[in-house]
């Protein structure tokens, strides 16, 4: 039970700091940039490969551009699960992930909203049956001054299309094959720069040379737009094996982002920003 003030700020902020660095610093949102997607040869001025396309040039051209609309995602990495919505019109992501705390149980959840050059933060605490002094934050959304973080970049910004950075594993793909319709597998190399940066420099590092071949999977829709990409990282030393997922779903119809207004929002109190300064 939580019972030491001191204890539960730190335990909190830390929570914080590692949401935030998941959601910007690391893997899903790293801001790599889908590399190659809309100039490979063999695509379309529309982005669509050709018929005359390899696998992996097909598969560069169904990741998302910024064109087909809002659309939804989840993400699955290493050390997190992230869900939420692109709107590249709005220059806008609106993205939550959860944090499990081992010792107390109780789960921070942590949402942003971006739209243009505006941030938001959501945080909502669960399971915190017979825990007291948490902080107590507004149940709305909390625009955040960056001008006032310690790291401005601990907090997300529009980087693309790509949140899942698709674009830049499938480019580090030396084996591509279509196995049935719109179905893809193949080899990674993810001791590439920004291949490497997608994963996760230090998760990557510590494969040594297994990093050069690892196997993905991926499957276009019937839209020709990228549906899912699993890559299957394998064990190595003491770090189990873990599978790196990216789904994008319902594009052009996922709802378009807005700032919120009125009774929905405020400016971020100070306690937001000393979770996030840690």
């Amino acid at each position: 039970m939580m019972t030491n003030g001191t204890g539960r700020a730190g335990t909190v902020r830390r929570n914080a700091g590692a949401l935030a660095a998941v959601l910007t610093a690391t893997t899903l949102l790293a801001g790599c940039g889908a590399i190659g997607t809309g100039s490979e040869a063999g695509e379309t001025a529309s982005g669509q490969a050709s018929p005359t396309a390899t696998p992996k040039q097909a598969l560069l051209a169904a990741v998302p551009d910024g064109t087909e609309g809002a659309f939804r995602f989840t993400g699955k990495d290493a050390t997190a699960d992230l869900s939420g919505v692109v709107d590249p019109d709005a220059k806008g992501i609106d993205l939550t992930a959860a944090v499990k705390d081992p010792e107390h149980g109780f789960t921070t959840r942590m949402s942003f909203l971006v739209v243009q050059e505006r941030t938001w933060m959501k945080v909502k605490f669960t399971g915190t049956e017979g825990l007291t002094g948490l902080p107590k934050l507004p149940n709305r959304w909390m625009e955040l001054d960056r001008a006032r973080l310690t790291d401005p970049e601990s907090t997300p910004t529009y980087e693309g299309a790509d949140v899942g950075n698709a674009g830049p594993i499938i480019e580090a793909a030396t084996r591509v094959e279509e196995k049935s319709d719109r179905t893809y597998a193949g080899i990674v190399d993810l001791t590439g720069g920004a291949a490497a940066e997608a994963v996760g420099e230090e998760e990557v590092a510590a494969l040594g040379d297994a990093a050069r071949q690892v196997p993905f999977t991926a499957v276009v829709g019937a839209d020709g737009n990228l549906a899912s990409l699993t890559v299957d990282v394998p064990a190595a030393g003491k770090a189990k094996a873990w599978t790196y997922v990216v789904k994008y779903l319902d594009y052009g119809a996922a709802p378009k982002l807005a700032a919120p207004s009125g009774d929905a929002a405020q400016q971020a109190p100070k306690l937001a920003y000393e979770m996030l300064n840690g």
